[in-house]
């Protein structure tokens, strides 16, 4: 299916709803943030298995600020982009059930989506490592220590050694396995549970789509490729579903 046709194809579906979204770093480039798995990522330039580690905050608490204060913390200037606020009108509109993402961002939430599943935790709120309360995100940056028992700050992400959070996860479960429509813009699917729930809603009767600049381990059995900017063609689809 040429790029044309595959928007209005996708068009279709969408407004037809039950549709889910699974959203990965290559979403949140398109704004700006740097990606984690491509050849100049972020896990290019050091070993993220170490340093967006649990022994790491322990352990090396300086070098674990450091590592998030430099690559990790949105600046005000990173804004969602025209991907983002679609998929917000979508859901608005009622096509979209659910936003799946392994993005730590927020830039769903300040485009307006309200029912997303965050795999991997997210930036905000700060919380104190060791008792669970929670801190300011400017205490964070200036590494300061929690106000309550002087533990370490942290942001609300999963790290490396961590189990994912449940409740995201159930609600990817019951998302993915209850659409018709399963759409992945910007990951590269090579890892769980990333390329779990992709192949669930497919065996599920859905259609699955992806949207990727380069290719993916599951592209062969997508009913819809694109291999090209996500704004641009949610955009494309868009204008045909008027």
């Amino acid at each position: 299916m040429d790029s044309e046709n595959g928007a209005k194809w996708l068009a279709d579906k969408i407004k037809k709803g039950r549709v889910v979204v699974f959203s990965g770093a290559g979403l949140s480039t398109e704004s700006g943030l740097q990606d984690f798995r491509s050849r100049d990522g972020i896990w290019s330039q050091v070993d993220p298995a170490e340093m967006a580690s649990v022994g790491v905050l322990e352990r090396r608490y300086d070098e674990f600020l450091e590592f998030y204060k430099a690559r990790l913390y949105v600046p005000d200037s990173i804004k969602p982009n025209i991907g983002h606020k679609l998929i917000a009108e979508w859901e608005a509109s009622g096509y979209v059930t659910g936003v799946i993402t392994q993005n730590i961002d927020r830039l769903h939430q300040r485009a307006g989506s309200k029912r997303i599943a965050e795999l991997h935790g997210s930036l905000e709120p700060v919380i104190c490592h060791s008792c669970g309360r929670e801190g300011t995100t400017e205490d964070f940056l200036a590494g300061k220590p929690c106000s309550y028992c002087g533990g370490h700050l942290r942001p609300s992400v999963v790290l490396f050694g961590e189990m994912l959070p449940q409740q995201p996860l159930n609600w990817a479960d019951q998302w993915s396995s209850d659409c018709d429509t399963f759409i992945v813009l910007g990951s590269s699917l090579v890892v769980s549970p990333a390329n779990y729930f992709p192949r669930q809603a497919k065996n599920h009767g859905a259609e699955l789509v992806i949207i990727n600049r380069d290719e993916t381990p599951l592209d062969s059995m997508a009913d819809l490729t694109a291999h090209e900017g996500i704004g641009d063609y949610l955009t494309k689809v868009s204008e045909y579903m008027k």
